[in-house]
């Protein structure tokens, strides 16, 4: 079973380290496990197990819907399970940068490309709106773009609450070297 950091209402800013079967018993606090037994179609004594901690020599704890999802993540590394279940639920998904080495550079470039992502939403927003309606498609690629921004935004900010910017040097990297070779050839 895996940590996972999630924010509670109380303390939103703070991490703390929750393991799947520590999630569905606060959940169960706040939702009785009699409903849920009902609402799945599933023992009572299920439900329950799915709030302990796993442990094969006791017969304790179950395999519990999380850590499926997180089994299901780890087989077949697609963060669209993740972005489904977020949207399902009102939410978004982003994916946190892994950031290793600090490097305090390259911000105007990562700020740039934020206002930029705006800029780029708020264009597709503009040509969308221009006949007082908006299409499907044009409802879709307005999306696209929001998600765009979010992620980009998202990575800044992680960068900044890390102080680490190694990230943003390494894109910066990858964006200036073609535009090096076609400058030189």
């Amino acid at each position: 079973m895996a940590l996972f950091c999630l924010a509670k209402e109380a303390c939103a800013s703070q991490c703390c380290a929750m393991q799947s079967h520590e999630v569905l018993r606060e959940v169960f606090q706040q939702c009785s496990p009699k409903q849920v037994a009902a609402s799945l179609g599933l023992s009572l004594s299920m439900i329950y197990k799915w709030a302990e901690p796993a442990d094969a020599t006791a017969g304790s704890g179950s395999t519990n819907p999380l850590d499926r999802i997180e089994a299901l993540l780890r087989c077949t590394n697609d963060c669209r399970i993740v972005q489904w279940i977020c949207q399902r639920s009102g939410g978004f998904f982003i994916l946190n940068p892994k950031i290793n080495k600090p490097h305090p550079s390259y911000l105007i470039p990562a700020t740039n490309e934020i206002v930029q992502e705006f800029a780029d939403l708020l264009a597709v927003v503009a040509a969308a709106a221009t006949d007082n309606q908006i299409t499907q498609k044009e409802s879709e690629q307005i999306r696209g773009r929001w998600e765009k921004l979010k992620s980009v935004t998202e990575s800044f900010v992680a960068c900044c609450e890390e102080g680490n910017f190694r990230i943003l040097k390494e894109k910066q990297a990858s964006v200036s070297a073609p535009k090096q070779m076609n400058a030189e050839g």
